[in-house]
């Protein structure tokens, strides 16, 4: 039984990606995990992903790009402010400019790089580097 799409999401990426695999499959979809996966191509950690139709709410077919180290979820999530990115930077993320953490906010999913440049706050969604 899942419980977080989100963190399944990054999981089967994260696994896929420390396996080798050149293609991960998410499910189920929703629209939080479509914007992840639209933001990490953005940020080049995920090449192309489709949505594949099964009648029981649909996948997605994710191509995995090798350059992935860790994709993970943040548990709790946790509510950071405007001024806080780089506090939480630091905690997650390995070395100063490697890696991204993901912020939902009020303008969307964003990298903390560029909530820091929209002055806004919001919810820590999870890492990639």
């Amino acid at each position: 039984m899942q419980h977080d799409t989100l963190s399944d999401a990054l999981s089967a990426i994260n696994n896929a990606a420390r396996n080798d695999k050149q293609y991960a499959t998410v499910s189920p979809t929703s629209n939080l995990v479509q914007n992840v996966l639209l933001k990490l191509q953005d940020e080049e950690y995920i090449g192309v992903f489709e949505l594949v139709e099964d009648g029981k709410g649909g996948k997605f077919k994710v191509e995995v790009k090798q350059e992935i180290n860790q994709c993970r979820p943040v548990k709790p999530s946790f509510y950071v402010k405007s001024d806080e990115h780089t506090k939480w930077a630091k905690r997650y993320l390995p070395a100063r400019g490697f890696g991204k953490l993901l912020v939902t906010t009020p303008e969307g999913v964003l990298t903390h790089e560029e909530a820091v440049e929209h002055n806004v706050g919001g919810k820590l969604l999870g890492y990639v580097y």
